[in-house]
């Protein structure tokens, strides 16, 4: 089957869309990318979104202009992807997340979760003519579950390996990572364990804006981090935060780790003294840092290999400092860790064979592509949900084509 995933990220880059074909079930799925591209948001879009992320307030006319108007960058998306190829079948669209508020509990009370992706599905199976399924979050917090992170049990069957386990872990805005142990141990898929590790690009991009002067958005390949000096007094402080103790199941945003902790990391940096390229090392070694920490405070044991994936896949000062932080003296010796033997392999997912750059917008086809099955998407005890469910609303396409329509909209769009 022709499944299009899309998804926008916590760091709100742009639309990634993957055109994949799935086969199989769950343990028999078979997953080829036909094609992956990601594609930017119009600029006072991409403004408007991280503003709102940021708390700026909305009357509701204008969060449904903002919803339309985010279904419809996602439909022109799943368009262009489709262009000299095959229509696709159906679309998994994740959305983009504008707020997610875990669960919790006052004062004895348990809270609901709460979690918001625009982008209304209905909307881009109207402009597309194609099935849509989305708002994929909501049956798990309805079962009392985080709503995330719900790749996990597609890592399970497409990178779990026979004899090794392994840690697939996402550097998107937020980071988030699998725990998968080896398939022949007795009942491997109940020990599958999952959860969001804390801040991932998010910090270094916001960082990289401020420093820049609004000129650039990201440190490409981790190059102005890495003629920096990480402050680990700074990075300990920061990792003694509440979210970094606390056991999974959790999940986390740039309600925790947005403008607001990042104004609190340049008032702790003052005392400091910390040049530009020094402040970015810092945050890079938090994100580093806290996906170790929580590894070996929440896992029965240390990986035998790390996969990474997202766009922090690809900071090749970041994936250095994580295999110093793997290495065998992390186990015994203070911060700050230097040059020592990789220990725990750090690869991508690419080097297995999932494209890391798409992963998650082929998970959320894999999703969509459950969902039509009538199989459940979630796994209980990655997300703390009671039972497992099947996730996502379908919204089916018309009968007859949309003739022109989505080019209205997309012209009314740009």
């Amino acid at each position: 089957m022709r499944v299009i995933g899309l998804i926008s990220g916590t760091s709100v880059d742009g639309i990634d869309a993957a055109m994949v074909e799935i086969s199989g079930t769950d343990v028999d799925l078979k997953v080829e990318l036909l094609a992956g591209a990601t594609y930017p948001y119009p600029e006072a879009l991409r403004e408007q979104i991280l503003a709102v992320c940021a708390g700026a307030a909305l009357s509701m006319a204008e969060l449904a202009e903002l919803d339309d108007a985010i279904a419809t960058s996602f439909a022109q998306a799943a368009q262009a992807i489709q262009t000299d190829r095959p229509k696709a079948q159906l679309i998994g669209s994740h959305g983009q997340t504008v707020y997610h508020r875990p669960p919790d509990v006052q004062v004895g009370i348990p809270q609901m979760g709460y979690s918001l992706q625009l982008g209304r599905g209905a909307l881009i199976a109207h402009l597309t003519n194609i099935t849509t399924i989305s708002n994929f979050r909501v049956a798990d917090i309805a079962a009392g579950g985080q709503g995330a992170p719900l790749v996990s049990k597609i890592d399970a069957y497409l990178l779990s390996h026979p004899q090794e386990s392994r840690c697939v872990q996402n550097i998107g805005g937020i980071g988030n990572t699998t725990y998968l142990p080896a398939r022949q141990s007795p009942h491997w898929e109940d020990k599958i364990q999952g959860w969001d590790t804390g801040p991932g690009n998010a910090l270094l991009d916001l960082a990289v804006q401020h420093l820049s002067g609004g000129t650039k958005t990201y440190d490409q390949d981790g190059n102005w981090a890495a003629s920096g000096t990480p402050c680990q007094a700074l990075v300990q402080k920061w990792l003694s935060h509440d979210f970094f103790q606390m056991p999974p199941p959790k999940s986390t945003g740039r309600e925790l780790f947005g403008v607001d902790f990042f104004q609190r990391c340049l008032a702790d940096a003052e005392p400091y003294d910390l040049s530009d390229a020094d402040l970015l090392a810092t945050l890079t070694e938090l994100t580093v840092a806290s996906i170790v920490h929580s590894y070996r405070t929440f896992l029965p044991k240390m990986p035998d290999r790390v996969l990474l994936c997202g766009g922090g896949s690809r900071n090749l000062y970041l994936k250095q400092r994580l295999q110093a932080y793997l290495s065998p003296a992390f186990a015994s010796a203070p911060l700050p860790i230097t040059n020592y033997p990789l220990a725990i392999p750090v690869m991508t997912t690419d080097e297995v064979g999932l494209n890391a750059d798409y992963k998650e917008a082929i998970a959320f086809a894999v999703l969509a592509y459950w969902r039509h099955l009538g199989i459940p998407g979630n796994l209980p005890q990655v997300t703390g949900a009671s039972a497992s469910a099947l996730l996502g609303e379908i919204h089916l396409a018309m009968a007859q084509p949309p003739h022109d329509s989505i080019d209205s909209a997309l012209a009314v769009s740009d």
